[in-house]
């Protein structure tokens, strides 16, 4: 394996498989493979990765040095398991996953066949057109790995252009709550906001919100974390 210029495959062709894919390739890495069966990531990974073939998910691991698996989170155990089952891995072969919610320890069927494991989430919101890559520049993505490895992750990160930021196994799940809360409940208290200026007949109801919430985001993240007081939150 080159350790400088990698060949990639990717299984998933979403918004964070296209996108990161595209990002890997503009560092100079070579896409040899996508897989999806879904017509829209198709048509987003023709757009965004033009010229790369659609492969199987076994062609894509029997070529790729780094297999990158952008899927849903409830899909990776069970494609990592049964994957392991068929002994397709090779050894020293980087697999790497996206899912915020897991770290490299649920990749061990296939780190038992001696793939190098990493975990790699990129905490933004991807709209999956090259807009994200200008966006990417602004992120942290969370890596994981074993010591060992972990220099490799922070490299693709970097490579990426986004900052590398280490979460330990045991961490993962308050990390990943922390980036779902400011996700979540950020889009829902803005829809909510929008849904009742328009009841009152605003025209223009997210021009009219969007300088207090860009605002009140602002100052919350000049000031940092503030314990919450139960009684101002009931007053």
């Amino acid at each position: 394996m080159n350790a400088g210029r990698l060949t990639v495959g990717i299984i998933g062709a979403g918004p964070v498989g296209a996108v990161l894919g595209q990002a890997l390739a503009s560092a100079g890495h070579i896409v040899v493979g996508i897989a999806s069966t879904d017509e829209r990531n198709l048509e987003r990974a023709a757009i965004m990765l033009p010229g790369v073939p659609i492969k199987s998910v076994l062609q894509i691991i029997e070529d790729a040095d780094l297999v990158l698996f952008a899927i849903p989170a409830d899909q990776l155990a069970p494609t990592i398991n049964g994957l392991a089952q068929n002994s397709v891995w090779r050894a020293g072969q980087l697999v790497v996953h996206t899912a915020g919610e897991h770290g490299y320890n649920i990749l061990g069927p296939a780190t038992a066949q001696g793939v190098i494991p990493l975990a790699i989430h990129p905490a933004m919101t991807f709209t999956g057109t090259s807009i994200d890559l200008a966006k990417i520049r602004e992120s942290y993505f969370a890596v994981a790995a074993p010591n060992v490895a972990l220099p490799i992750a922070q490299a693709l990160v970097i490579e990426m252009g986004a900052e590398p930021i280490v979460i330990a196994e045991a961490d993962r799940q308050k990390y990943f709550e922390a980036v779902s809360v400011a996700n979540e409940f950020s889009a829902m208290v803005v829809n909510q906001a929008i849904g009742l200026l328009e009841e009152i007949g605003i025209d223009d109801a997210r021009g009219v919100i969007a300088p207090t919430i860009r605002s009140a985001v602002e100052q919350a993240l000049a000031k940092g974390h503030q314990p919450l007081d139960p009684d101002e939150l009931l007053g």
